[in-house]
């Protein structure tokens, strides 16, 4: 396998890239760096992967860089780069989102039509296209009502990747995540922030009464399913990735409350436009096809993050 990991210098990218080198791969990552968080987070992700013969650095935007050149011998594509955040994807900033997540796509998506090698090109997508009235467990088959301009933009990409297949033979796999947490979680994600101001004894913010619940996937779990749709996955199809632990954010704070031996304090703020209700995946289909089946629970999960922050703060 030879790879290019888009947004590798993201949580997910360069977990990804990581697990790749180690396995033996051949990985470029291309980055660009948005300032959606502090770089110098990007780049310490970044570490261990430039310390390695086996991957190569790309700084650009997908729409910038010669793609013809660097998918010439690439047998593998993880399209992770896109824009994240729900809250921040609203009004003038929606153009940012277009840019990144919908163009930057499409864009890809040409230049892999033409990409000799290609066995695979897995989508990150996202749980947000579902919205609030899909029956639980939510099912791939459901009808996407994305209620965020970030769910809009994540399903517009999703569906650029299947027309691709569809009319040129591109083997796209989309992989939908639900709440991926664990060591590199952006710091902007509720984990991250939750932990942090616990270990900091800063007051933790939580929008609304705390009862909306999030199917919690570690990062590990959604790393390996990753690179099993690289292999097993049927082009043109979706796949949800859950890590089963769909529990509310009440649950979670008694949780961090039992990591850190002292319970967080809490700060109630209104509900957020676009922050779905609740989310659950059934991922029996990811399970059939790429033998996805997640290993790290939820507490386990939420120690090792709690560790991580530890030793970086």
């Amino acid at each position: 396998m030879k790879a290019l990991v888009t947004g590798t210098a993201g949580f997910i990218g360069s977990t990804l890239a990581e697990r790749l080198v180690a396995d033996g791969v051949d990985v470029v990552g291309i980055d660009s760096f948005t300032d959606y968080y502090p770089r110098p987070i990007k780049e310490r992700n970044l570490t261990r992967l430039l310390a390695g013969p086996r991957f190569r650095f790309v700084e650009s935007r997908i729409q910038d860089v010669d793609l013809h050149a660097l998918l010439a011998d690439r047998t593998h594509v993880f399209h992770l780069a896109a824009q994240a955040g729900v809250r921040k994807s609203w009004g003038r900033d929606f153009a940012i989102y277009t840019e990144n997540n919908i163009e930057a796509t499409q864009v890809l998506l040409e230049a892999a039509a033409r990409a000799p090698a290609l066995e695979r090109l897995v989508y990150a997508s996202s749980s947000s296209v579902y919205g609030d009235n899909t029956p639980m467990p939510f099912r791939e088959e459901a009808l996407p009502q994305p209620v965020s301009p970030y769910g809009v933009s994540k399903l517009a990409a999703e569906q650029l990747c299947y027309l691709y297949f569809a009319n040129f033979r591109v083997p796209t796999v989309s992989l939908r995540y639900f709440t991926v947490y664990g060591p590199r979680q952006r710091p902007d994600m509720g984990f991250h922030k939750f932990l942090r101001a616990t270990i900091l004894g800063e007051p933790i913010a939580v929008f609304g009464d705390g009862e909306q619940t999030r199917d919690f996937t570690f990062v590990k779990d959604a790393v390996a399913a990753t690179i099993a749709a690289a292999t097993k996955g049927v082009p043109g199809r979706v796949y949800n990735i859950g890590g089963g632990s769909r529990v509310s954010v009440n649950e979670v704070l008694d949780l961090i409350g039992r990591i850190a031996g002292r319970r967080p304090v809490v700060r109630v703020d209104p509900a957020q436009k676009g922050d779905m209700r609740h989310t659950y995946a059934d991922t029996s289909l990811a399970r059939a096809d790429l033998g996805f089946a997640p290993t790290v629970a939820l507490e386990e999960g939420l120690a090792a993050e709690y560790q991580w922050l530890t030793e970086i703060l």
